[in-house]
Order: structure tokens, then sequence, then C-alpha cells
């Protein structure tokens, strides 16, 4: 039967596609994209702490994950969400940092069971909205353009159905079938959106899922691929490419997107952990040319980067030093400039001023 936008695609083709999804050019943008994931993972063993890299690199992710969803905060106010104790967060920035708990969340649960399975993404979208949301089970869920209102996509319906698809794509997911898994990621993502197995969340889900896979496949050891970057500002074409396999079945142009998606992501990524492990060296001559030994350490100066904004408490529980010192050595780097104190509240927080300026680049 031919597509049809205003009807649900229950007939939405099961895994594997038909389709070649091997041609000569995806074959060779996946070398590239498979060399610059290398060159990315590879750089992590270079950085002292891996922790460091989590906040720093995740929550640029989420941001960015939710912007595509038009979900909008700054960098500023979800660093101060994620660093101060305050009940009051905009809406906005509590989704994104529920999309953060979420990737977290879900990447320690593979680490944990190595498998991509549909309680997995449930548990994934529940984190990200905060709900008990399900697979659906109430028919009338469409997608539309978003300045004419006009539908352009119905997904599949009915829950049984929407279970059987998510089986399948387990399956795709999990078999051995000697395809690149960047070039299987690209299906899994189209596949999953495809399905839209949730009233909700799908997009963010959907992209949580890449990052995981990717873990899954030992292609990454953290979840730090910025990926949802590259969709920013490309997102009349992803949206375009998606629509192109549904409608006439045009795997070639959607494979190549989502590679180069990988690659110049992957390349981007790296270049930014290159400037935060760089800046962290910097920092770490000036303290120890600057601070009184007494208050100098190493791991007081790796506990900067963990994410902008800190405070004496993150000392403390870091074990670095006690309450009353842990201020101490905070006015010590304030005063080598090395931080900025911020009050928030009641709370003295201080800002990696730096740091700051380089998550906040484009």
């Amino acid at each position: 039967m031919g597509f049809n936008s205003q009807k649900p695609y229950n007939d939405l083709p099961l895994l594997p596609p038909k389709a070649d999804i091997e041609t000569m050019a995806i074959l060779k943008k996946a070398i590239l994209a498979g060399r610059a994931l290398a060159e990315l993972k590879g750089l992590g063993d270079t950085i002292p702490d891996q922790s460091i890299l989590i906040n720093s690199v995740i929550l640029q992710e989420a941001m960015a994950s939710s912007e595509i969803e038009n979900i909008v905060t700054t960098n500023d106010a979800l660093f101060r969400a994620f660093s101060a104790k305050t009940s009051r967060i905009d809406p906005a920035t509590k989704e994104v940092l529920c999309y953060r708990h979420a990737l977290w969340e879900g990447f320690s649960t593979l680490k944990k069971r190595p498998l991509l399975t549909t309680n997995l993404f449930v548990k994934i979208v529940q984190t990200i909205k905060e709900s008990r949301l399900n697979i659906r089970k109430i028919p009338g869920t469409t997608i539309a353009n978003a300045a004419t209102g006009k539908v352009i996509y119905t997904p599949p319906e009915g829950e049984s159905l929407l279970r059987d698809k998510l089986k399948n794509l387990e399956s795709y997911i999990h078999a051995d079938n000697a395809v690149d898994p960047l070039i299987k990621l690209a299906v899994i993502h189209y596949q999953f959106e495809t399905i839209h197995p949730f009233t909700d969340g799908n997009g963010r889900t959907g992209r949580i899922i890449n990052i995981l896979y990717l873990v899954l496949e030992d292609l990454l050891d953290l979840p730090v691929l910025y990926l949802s970057k590259y969709i920013i500002e490309r997102k009349n074409d992803y949206y375009r490419l998606l629509c192109g396999v549904t409608e006439r079945g045009r795997w070639e142009p959607w494979i190549l997107y989502m590679l180069d998606a990988v690659e110049q992501t992957a390349l981007f990524t790296r270049d930014r952990i290159v400037k935060i492990r760089d800046l962290m060296e910097k920092t770490l001559q000036l303290a120890k040319k600057k601070l009184p030994s007494r208050v100098y350490s190493k791991e007081l100066i790796e506990l900067l980067f963990h994410q902008p904004y800190t405070k004496g408490q993150f000392l403390v529980d870091a074990g670095i030093a006690e309450r009353k010192t842990a201020a101490e050595y905070l006015k010590e780097l304030e005063k080598i400039k090395a931080l900025k104190l911020h009050r928030i509240g009641k709370e003295n927080l201080y800002l990696n001023v730096k740091l700051y300026k380089l998550l906040s680049a484009g």
C-alpha cells in the first residue's frame, strides 16, 4: 500500500530494510565517520578524570536536544540550576535537566545490562517527562507542520502493533548482520522515530538511544557525543530526509546525513575536549604558581572543571576540605581570578568564567 500522511502508517516495513543501505557513497562516509569517532574515543583517555566530561559535554547535548523540540533555556540558567540549591527552576531548564538525567540513567543501566530494549526506552521517556508515560494506546497522534498545521505524518497505532515493531527494532539492534554499526545507527534512528511509540518525548528519547547505541557498540566509552548540535543547525534537512525514507524509500540521503552528523559532531566534540584539557592545564599552572601551597592541589583544580559553577559543598563532598576550609580555598581561587563569585539566594557559587565561555561558544 502507498504511504498516506493522513492515515496511521501501520504498514511501516520491518527491519532490515530491503533497500541497499551499503552503497559506495555510504561506505566511504562510514569510514570517515568511524575514524572521527575513534579519535574522539581515544581522546577521552587523555583526560585524567573523565567525569570532567560528563557534565560539561552532556549538559550541552541535553540543552541542544531539547532545543530541537523548542524547549529553550540558557547556559547560565542550566549551569546554575545544576549547581544551586533552589526550587525556582523554570520549566524549560527543568526539562533539560531531566534529559541529562535520562541520558545518564540510560548509560548506567546499559553498563549493567548491555541491551537496548523497549523497557529501557520507556524508562528513558518517563525520566525525560517525569511521568508514567508508556507505549501509546489511544489513537489520534499526528505530526504536523508547525507553521501551517498540516498533518505530515501519522504514526502507526495500536499498542500491540507498536510493541511488535519495537521488538523487531530490538532484534535488529542486537543482530550480528555485518552491517557497519554507524550505518545501522541511521536505520535505528529512522525506525524509532517513525514508530513514534510515545505521545511525547520521542525525539529526545531517540537521540539518547543514538548515543547509547554507540556505547553499546564500544564506539564510545562515555555518552559525550554532542550529536544534537548538528541536527539543530540542519533541522529542516533532518525532517525532510526522514520523510524521504517514509514517502519514497530514499535511504541513501538519510544515512549520509546521519553519518555526516556523527563525523562532524565527533570532530567538534573532540576539539571541545582538547580545549577543556588545555584550559585545565593552564589553570593548574596558574594555581600552582599563585596559590599558597596549603591550598593548591591537582584534585582541587580538576574539580573546577566538572561544571562551570562550584561551591564549598562540592569540595566537602570530594573530600578535599572541610566546610570552613573549602570556603577559604574558593576565596583564594577568586583572588587569582580563576573563579568569580556569584550569589544565588543565600548561596555563594563560584563561576569558572573561562570554562563557561568555552562551553557557551557555538
